[in-house]
């Protein structure tokens, strides 16, 4: 076999064995707005599948993803944004009638899948903060950097 063709079936391997992983979900209220954020590990190029679902009075819903189908009603009321290791979820008019248990899945395939579950009661539910760009990863000099239009539109030198 070829030294080249054995090492890329190895690193592939290895890859698939690492897989992914959620690492938390939390939930906050943003307006009327239910935000799910479920971070979790990137270690393979392989693509991955996801799901945001709720469970309520022991049946389960589909919100969004790539491996169950979304239920209409939800169809409509949900957005999602994602990065590299965040998934957002967005569930517009939330209500008490949305509470529930909310799980964010993932799987890629040939591996065994990973989730997490955040209870979620509207009464109980934290208010969702500003944009925090440092609890995403963003270094110090790139938020220097995009705030330098804003300072120079402030025009502070002519104090």
């Amino acid at each position: 076999m070829n030294p080249a063709v054995s090492v890329t079936l190895l690193l592939t391997a290895l890859q698939v064995a690492s897989g992914q992983k959620v690492t938390s979900l939390t939930a906050c209220l943003m307006d009327q707005s239910l935000r799910l954020d479920c971070r979790h590990e990137n270690t393979t190029t392989i693509p991955m599948q996801f799901e945001f679902s709720l469970t309520r009075d022991s049946k389960k819903h589909v919100l969004f993803g790539t491996m169950g189908v979304p239920e209409h009603t939800y169809r409509a009321r949900t957005n999602l944004t994602s990065t590299n290791t965040l998934k957002v979820l967005y569930l517009s008019g939330f209500s008490t009638k949305d509470e529930g248990q909310y799980t964010c899945e993932l799987r890629v395939p040939g591996q065994s899948q990973t989730n997490q579950n955040v209870s979620v009661l509207k009464d109980k539910l934290a208010k969702c903060g500003g944009i925090s760009l440092l609890a995403q990863g963003t270094s110090w000099a790139l938020l220097l950097l995009l705030g330098l239009p804003l300072l120079q539109a402030l025009d502070l030198g002519s104090l």
